[in-house]
């Protein structure tokens, strides 16, 4: 028996207004379980929205450009119960053969909102524009409401208008906020010989915002070191040799989360958070850890919890599975919250040495770079050990010098004795 079969957008953490960006499939297509609708992009990531019903798409209500959250409508499918047996549908609604709710009402695309009376510096109505213009006005991170006269027919706000708002603002040398930081002047790079323009992803845009935004309002300071892995990098290897060849390997990531989160637990000033109005600590009894990691769209960071109630082999295959969705672009939301500290590794890359950037709200980052073989004098001789460099970045207004030391003192302490994680 047929029925029709409301396709909405699950839980995702509870982020509001995620953009769509692309939508795959329109009326009368035929459709799978699992395929994917849409991609929706958050700050943070961009991620595949897949069907929860099998069948022919009988109306699709987003487009691109649209923002949506959690229980949307995305689109409505009509299935017959051998397609779907596998299936576990959101929100099945009448037969198709009797349909009583009003399903071809669009449920995101909203009207234009009616013409606000705006206040400025006259108290005066301000100009309306179309959600287009809103929107280009929000991707340039103009206000739209401080452009009180428009261009268009009847005074209504153009996206000339809003280029031509932020020109002006350029030219007066201040950003908008009113921070008195001067803007970078614009060049015009073609003079000088052929170029090429690549817009930015959505992920890189807002994170750079982020970064500038912590920059700004941060004083780090960033601390420089490095641990012995020698017998730990042994054990690893000696772990990895038990393994058979499908099982996933253990990387010497995971024993610096254990480590990290020893330390946590050592010095709880780092698992913390500043209030908003600085006035308070915020100290978190939960563990739960960050991990940069590179994807063709730019940084994510998605979030392993409960760490401290974790095994080495458990956080390998989390730790595996979560970069693998990551470089995917199948993160949710969700699965980018509620990280205590995070660790930014370039891995195998190469390097001494960097500054990582505090990922507010959390007060603190730990970058690693490239281990390898060095003398080390023991007291007698120079022996040959695994050095791994370390820099631990912090929130100076929460964590002073001394307290930084002692925390990367107890990281390398539990590094380069793992039994100690044991304790």
């Amino acid at each position: 028996m047929a029925a029709l079969i409301e396709i909405k957008v699950p839980d995702v953490g509870n982020v509001a207004d995620i953009d769509v960006v692309d939508v795959l499939v329109k009326p009368g297509d035929q459709i799978k379980l699992e395929q994917t609708l849409a991609v929706l992009e958050t700050d943070k990531a961009s991620m595949d929205l897949p069907s929860s019903a099998a069948g022919t798409v009988q109306e699709v209500f987003i487009k691109p450009g649209d923002k949506v959250s959690e229980g949307t409508l995305i689109a409505t499918v009509l299935a017959s119960a051998e397609e779907n047996s596998v299936a576990k549908p959101e929100q099945p609604v009448q037969e198709a053969v009797a349909p009583v709710a009003p399903v071809s009402e669009p449920v995101v695309v909203k009207p234009e909102p009616l013409p606000e009376t705006l206040t400025s510096s006259g108290s005066t109505a301000a100009a309306h524009a179309t959600p287009a213009v809103r929107l280009f006005a929000r991707e340039l991170g103009v206000d739209i409401h401080k452009i009180t006269t428009g261009g268009g027919r009847k005074g209504r706000i153009l996206k000339d208008d809003v280029k031509n708002f932020v020109k002006k603002v350029m030219a007066e040398g201040v950003t908008q906020s009113g921070s008195g930081i001067p803007s970078m002047p614009a060049v015009d790079f073609s003079q000088f010989g052929d170029i090429e323009e690549q817009k930015l992803s959505k992920i890189k845009r807002l994170t750079g915002q982020n970064l500038s935004r912590v920059w700004l309002n941060l004083p780090m300071v960033t601390y420089h070191d490095e641990a012995d892995i020698t017998e730990m990098e042994a054990f690893r290897v000696a772990l990895n040799a038990e393994k058979s060849k499908d099982d996933v390997k253990i990387t010497g990531l995971v024993f610096i989360i254990k480590a990290l989160v020893s330390a946590m637990e050592q010095f709880p000033q780092f698992n913390a958070s500043l209030s908003a109005d600085g006035e308070k600590l915020i100290l978190k009894k939960y563990f739960n850890i960050g991990i940069a990691v590179d994807t063709p769209n730019g940084l994510v960071v998605p979030v392993l919890r409960d760490v401290n109630r974790k095994g080495i082999n458990e956080l390998t295959a989390e730790l595996a599975e979560k970069s693998n969705k990551a470089r995917l672009g199948k993160l949710m939301p969700a699965d980018m919250q509620g990280g205590c500290i995070t660790i930014s590794s370039l891995g195998g890359i190469g390097g001494t040495a960097f500054t990582p950037i505090v990922n507010a709200p959390e007060v603190a980052i730990l970058g690693v770079t490239r281990a390898k073989m060095q003398p080390v004098w023991n007291g007698k001789e120079f022996m040959p050990r695994l050095m791994l460099p370390l820099d631990l970045t912090y929130d100076h207004r929460v964590i002073d010098g001394v307290e930084g030391a002692r925390f990367m003192a107890a990281i390398k302490q539990y590094l380069g004795d793992i039994r100690r994680l044991l304790l």
